[in-house]
């Protein structure tokens, strides 16, 4: 059996352990531990790519903010989706995961930082918001950490409240979407999603595409 071999380490502003691992060919990152994301198990990011580009994969030059780059699939899933014309800014809070896409993960992902279409942003996705202004993104995807249950990083919280919510919302232009991934269901959130003024649906995601079950959710709201 081929072993776990460790990479890379860096810490988060929480002061946890974020480690990069490979394992014949597949990567993953853990926190503390834990298996924060697998390349082998990536179906949910390609999903949420694909519903926030699915309804402005016709526009000839949309923009798109993605919060999080992970490893990669959401960038990935957004570009197969949209024309050579769009813009994709991509935020990612550690510097870390941007260089291990760089350097360890070229050949999965991490290519797709060259495409011209991309801005990269290393730094919170909050402060790329709020910097943005109004009405400036057609589509804003959020895979900041486990959801409305902050893990990466305590603050991550604030984006999902009724006031981060509405500074989503403000930075969409009118009829721009929202996709949210989360490791799992949360009635609450979807109640607030509403308040906000949103249009919710809630989509259960697979873990991989053959999967019985679905392990995660993604919450799209429509402005």
């Amino acid at each position: 059996m081929k072993p776990n071999i460790k990479l890379a380490e860096a810490i988060t502003p929480d002061g946890a352990s974020l480690v990069l691992y490979e394992h014949d060919g597949t990567f993953c990152i853990r926190l503390n531990g834990q298996d924060l994301m697998h390349s082998a198990v990536a179906e949910s990011e390609l999903l949420l790519g694909e519903l926030a580009a699915k309804n402005i994969s016709n526009y000839a030059q949309p923009t798109v903010l993605i919060g999080g780059l992970g490893l990669g699939f959401t960038l990935k899933s957004v570009l197969e989706h949209i024309g050579p014309e769009a813009k994709v800014h991509v935020a990612e809070l550690m510097p870390a995961v941007v260089a291990w896409n760089r350097e360890f993960m070229a050949q999965l992902n991490g290519s797709l930082l060259d495409d011209p279409r991309v801005h990269l942003f290393i730094e919170d996705v909050w402060h790329v918001i709020a910097r943005g202004g109004r009405a400036k993104y057609d589509a804003i995807l959020l895979d900041i950490d486990n959801g409305p249950q902050a893990m990466v990083q305590k603050k991550n919280e604030r984006m999902y409240d009724a006031f981060g919510l509405r500074q989503v919302s403000n930075a969409l232009k009118p009829g721009g979407r929202v996709a949210i991934w989360s490791a799992c269901a949360d009635h609450e959130f979807v109640d607030r999603m509403s308040d906000v003024g949103f249009q919710v649906k809630v989509v259960p995601a697979k873990l991989y595409a053959n999967a019985k079950r679905c392990a995660y959710t993604i919450f799209v709201g429509d402005k």
